[in-house]
């Protein structure tokens, strides 16, 4: 198995700026064999949502609402991914999970991004 740890979210205005890190660490095995590694969010009552996501091969996906705004990017090792994060609404907020895909998926334990209008 591995662990994600996010760290980077907070209270920002409209408009503003935040950066989002995860960090895998744990099966050296486990973190090889990783193919996708992504950010999801969560807003109150509301199910779970693809954010943006980056395979192996270094394609990225995004989700409609934030094209244009947001970024992941990863580091070269490839067991750091981070999302920037501008031109944030209110509507982005929400809980933002660390994802990532392989022999299983591993979630990490959420860092809360808050927007205020």
């Amino acid at each position: 198995q591995v662990q994600l740890v996010e760290s980077g979210g907070g209270l920002v205005q409209a408009g503003g700026s935040l950066r989002l890190s995860c960090a895998a660490s744990g099966s050296i095995w486990w973190i090889r064999w990783i193919n996708t590694m992504g950010w999801y969010r969560q807003a109150p009552g509301k199910q779970r949502e693809l954010v943006a996501s980056v395979a192996k091969d270094g394609n990225t996906n995004y989700a409609d609402s934030v094209k244009g705004r947001f970024t992941i990017s990863r580091d070269n090792a490839k067991t750091t991914i981070y999302l920037q994060m501008n031109s944030l609404k209110p509507e982005d907020t929400g809980v933002y999970y660390c994802h990532a895909g392989g022999l299983g998926d591993s979630w990490g334990q959420g860092t809360q991004v808050t927007v205020s209008s």
